[in-house]
């Protein structure tokens, strides 16, 4: 294939622009950083204003309208990664399917549509999909080219898959992460299951048989630079580790590596009927899949991350110095705060003893 091929980065050359559509997000951002940390240039593609606590230049975009500052986003950018969609963990109604397929397929119906305008488009587009692509896969083993079943939400991903068909330029490289469970220190599903571990309710969930693919997110992240930076990645990528492990071992690695010896299970019928009412999809938790990265493996792709209770313990390493670090800053502000009362207190009048008479 002829893709479109960028020169050689020299000292003189401003830094190669890297796009993320819906990277406010917690994969977005651990990207962001990763990127900004290897000299990138990164913009944010996203609904929400930028805070304090995000990284990257952000550009307001509703994920449909084709506007000028995202056709100017573009142009001549390095690459683009879409990972702008809906959160799925809600209660799967057929009004949140629909919202959750629209908000996958019009950003990147749309961004195709702002690449027909620009005159130099990026060398590749990193298109984020899930493996729930795989369905309930029991104890199969699925690799790229697994079988995929027709039910929601296989269809959520196959149609966001075919969007991206759609719409890229057929000078662009393109790639499809098809991700896994992400652990990671500043968000996902991890910080929660370990709040759930640490109040005792850590147990397996359901049987504790489904499988879970999971993946360190910094080897997420280099798996994102690979296919950003090497003209090899190209295709249908599984983004998950080498080492998927069932549910029940999961819970119970989590539980080691917090110090937490006793924990509730929670049956899968609680959860269903409790779903509902806390809006919550239980077959995210309940469904599983035994997903391994075939075609990064062949590719030479080494993870540092191969064993579950080491990820688990880098990740909560980082958590607990960032707790640190945001508990000196909270209490920087306190005593700021404190500070500026005082110096905005009037003062007290000085009491002056009456004269003496005589």
């Amino acid at each position: 294939m002829n893709f479109i091929q960028r020169p050689e980065q020299t000292e003189d050359d401003p830094p190669r622009r890297v796009v993320i559509a819906g990277g406010s997000g917690f994969l977005g951002q651990s990207l962001a950083r990763f990127l900004l940390g290897r000299g990138y240039h990164v913009v944010i593609l996203s609904r929400t204003k930028k805070t304090d606590n995000l990284v990257g230049d952000f550009v307001l975009w509703d994920g449909v309208t084709v506007t000028d500052q995202l056709i100017a986003a573009l142009e001549g950018a390095y690459a683009l990664v879409n990972l702008a969609g809906k959160n799925v963990n809600a209660y799967p109604t057929p009004r949140h399917r629909q919202e959750v397929i629209a908000s996958r397929v019009q950003p990147t119906e749309a961004l195709g549509d702002a690449l027909l305008k620009v005159y130099r488009p990026p060398s590749v587009w990193i298109q984020a999909s899930s493996l729930a692509i795989y369905g309930n896969a029991g104890d199969r083993v699925c690799d790229e080219a697994a079988w995929i079943p027709e039910r929601y939400p296989t269809d959520v991903c196959l149609e966001w898959e075919a969007a991206l068909g759609r719409a890229i330029r057929p000078e662009m490289r393109w790639t499809i992460m098809r991700i896994g469970f992400v652990l990671g220190a500043q968000g996902g599903a991890l910080p929660e299951l370990v709040g759930l571990a640490r109040k005792g309710l850590g147990g397996a969930i359901g049987t504790g048989e489904q499988w879970i693919s999971w993946i360190h997110e910094e080897d997420m992240n280099r798996l994102f630079l690979e296919a950003i930076e090497s003209p090899a990645y190209y295709g249908i990528f599984n983004a998950t580790g080498m080492q998927p492990v069932r549910n029940g071992e999961f819970m119970r690695t989590i539980r080691t590596a917090i110090e937490k010896k006793f924990a509730l299970p929670f049956p899968g019928w609680l959860l269903v009927l409790g779903a509902k009412f806390v809006n919550v999809d239980p077959n995210i938790a309940l469904d599983g899949r035994r997903c391994i990265p075939r075609h990064a493996h062949r590719l030479g792709f080494r993870f540092r991350f191969h064993e579950l209770g080491d990820a688990l313990v880098s990740v909560l390493r980082d958590r607990g110095r960032q707790e640190a670090v945001e508990k000196t800053e909270m209490d920087a502000a306190v005593e700021a705060t404190k500070q500026g009362k005082r110096r905005g207190r009037p003062k007290r009048p000085t009491m002056v003893p009456p004269l003496s008479r005589g």
